[in-house]
């Protein structure tokens, strides 16, 4: 068995990626409690995230107004490209992330960690 996993910090915790191919990648993103990944779109990269643990604040954007909505442990939602997102930990928490491949296709509008 092959153990090539890639651990990335981040100012909101980490991201393990587990999985990488030309056609998708599979992290887990480990968000700490009051921490915000940014508000942000992909112009490609389309994306299904999965709560594994923890309670999460979910941005979307739906029409022309921004939604949001607590996510608990069990509840995915998939993101298409174009779509403006951000998730908040509410408490530390897991999510599993499937995506395509475009892993530096974010347009960040948004970053409270001055990442632009």
């Amino acid at each position: 068995m092959k153990n090539d996993i890639a651990k990335i910090d981040k100012p909101w915790g980490y991201e393990l990626h587990w999985a990488r191919t030309d056609r998708y990648v599979g992290k887990v993103l480990h968000v700490k409690a009051g921490y915000a990944l940014s508000l942000q779109y992909h112009n490609v990269k389309d994306e299904t995230i999965f709560l594994w643990t923890g309670k999460i604040a979910f941005e979307i954007q739906e029409g022309e107004r921004m939604v949001t909505r607590e996510m608990l442990p069990g509840e995915s939602v998939h993101i298409t490209p174009h779509t403006i997102h951000r998730m908040t930990a509410i408490e530390d928490s897991d999510i599993f992330e499937v995506s395509t491949p475009e892993l530096d296709d974010v347009v960040r509008l948004e970053d409270r960690y001055g990442r632009k």
